[in-house]
């Protein structure tokens, strides 16, 4: 049914009277925190929310409104960084947030999987892994908010791809409300299972555009029993690179994340962080940070750290380097690249670009970007940080000092098309673990243009022949 169509009559009240005074809020106050994105870039209108309380309420409520032709909006921690989980501005479109669907279903140390509902937090499922002496490796800096239906919808990513994958290398099985309310139940803990099309694939990283992801089984991972975190400042970004290979070619095995950061964004983190110091004597233009962990408890992870490094110090690719001695100083350590976000956040109005390219060409990618974004903006500030391990860089810009920080943002797709240009040139990608939602949606007939773009579109049209999943999002309205 076209958005400015009236909604058959009676449909809130079968609504409430299926899901009750819990599970359909319509109260402004109620609506606020879902109306909006995180981020604050966009803010859209909804005439209720609904909270189903498990996948039978949820299944019959996606019946209803398929029936009524109402759009739905599925929302997890709704910290999406494209505006990827709120409805768009008509009034209309309806979301469903799945924070009541959050039981811990199972944990089993033998088959190392853990059966989740999607509302579960990230944080949440870590935890219990850990309860059972397993390890559930996803983590990234939303993990205390984030569910696990947002983080398979949209594929996430974090500070461990590297060592486990992304969140679609983590999922054996899936359970999915579809579009027109039927529960598909693939919750299978099998290890190998060649019996027709990998469904759960469809799901994970369609971002809600072809059904509610309810449940999961996620891989297990043995606890790591000996870990080590460094935080090096590096004389390149191409010394960053080669530090990376040290560690890799020692033992890709121990290396659990490997992550790149600006001197600009650590100096941000000094500044703005309260607590947050530079824990090696010597400022640099560069820092990278190694984590090494094994799930033997006589790894020798500590030797094998001095000895890299100090490779690394002789080869003068390494200034200086901390290594942390407890557990709270490897959090210290980890914190200075956790909080780069919120230290540009308070540091002013920044445009987000989360990019990947071939590991190789990730200091290509860097320095080129920063020379077109200081000619393209001049004032501005590049903060490049991430993931060099698996390539991915968050080529982030901060706006000039004394801009007004609307009329920076307004040149948001402009910055983001400079550094697109880049990351074109150099093979990559321009989302490599933030989806597309509705901020990037214009550019996947670029992207993904003929017979890719034509196998996606077809693949929606069969699950969700109606258009009512998570409309605007993904595929341009």
């Amino acid at each position: 049914m076209p958005d400015d169509q009236p909604r058959p009559t009676g449909l809130l009240d079968r609504l409430q009277a299926l899901l009750g005074p819990s599970g359909l809020l319509s109260a402004p106050e109620d609506l606020a925190p879902h109306l909006t994105d995180w981020r604050g870039l966009y803010r859209g209108r909804a005439p209720f929310l609904l909270r189903p309380a498990n996948a039978t309420e949820l299944s019959e409520a996606v019946r209803l409104c398929a029936g009524a032709g109402a759009a739905l909006v599925p929302q997890g921690g709704n910290t999406s960084m494209v505006g990827g989980a709120v409805p768009d501005e008509s009034g209309l479109q309806v979301p469903v947030s799945l924070a009541r669907l959050n039981r811990m279903r199972d944990v089993d140390p033998v088959d190392m999987t853990m059966t989740v509902e999607a509302g579960v937090v990230v944080k949440a499922a870590q935890d219990a892994a850990a309860a059972a002496g397993c390890l559930f490796p996803l983590s990234f800096g939303g993990e205390g908010s984030a569910t696990v239906g947002g983080v398979l919808s949209t594929n996430a990513g974090g500070n461990t791809t590297v060592r486990y994958g992304n969140a679609r290398e983590l999922v054996l099985g899936l359970e999915v409300v579809l579009p027109d309310g039927r529960v598909w139940n693939g919750l299978r803990r099998l290890r190998k299972d060649n019996t027709g099309y990998a469904l759960r694939h469809l799901f994970v990283g369609a971002e809600g555009t072809l059904g509610f992801i309810t449940a999961a089984v996620l891989r297990l991972f043995p606890r790591a029993r000996e870990s080590e975190v460094a935080f090096c400042a590096v004389a390149s970004e191409e010394a960053a690179l080669s530090l990376f290979r040290r560690f890799r070619d020692r033992d890709e095995t121990a290396v659990r994340a490997f992550e790149y950061m600006s001197g600009a964004g650590v100096d941000l983190v000094a500044r703005h962080v309260a607590g947050a110091a530079l824990p090696v004597e010597t400022r640099a233009g560069h820092y990278a940070l190694v984590d090494l962990a094994s799930s033997r408890p006589d790894a020798g992870l500590r030797g094998m750290m001095e000895a890299v490094l100090e490779e690394a110090l002789e080869a003068e690719e390494v200034l200086d380097a901390a290594i942390g001695g407890s557990e709270a100083q490897r959090a210290a350590l980890w914190r200075i690249r956790e909080e780069h976000p919120e230290a540009q956040r308070l540091a002013g109005a920044s445009v987000k670009n989360d990019v990947s390219v071939p590991v190789s060409k990730t200091p290509e990618l860097m320095r080129r970007c920063s020379e077109a974004l200081r000619a393209l903006v001049p004032g501005s500030v590049p903060v490049p940080f991430g993931h060099l391990g698996d390539g991915n860089i968050h080529m982030n810009l901060l706006q000039p000092e004394d801009t007004d920080p609307a009329a920076f943002l307004a040149r948001s797709h402009e910055i983001m098309d400079a550094v697109n240009a880049v990351v074109r040139d150099l093979g990559g990608s321009p989302s490599a673990e933030h989806g597309i939602g509705r901020l990037k949606a214009g550019i996947l007939e670029e992207w993904r243009g003929g017979p890719e773009l034509d196998l996606m579109h077809r693949i929606k049209a069969a699950i969700d022949p109606a258009g009512l999943m998570n409309p605007g999002k993904l595929f341009p309205p």
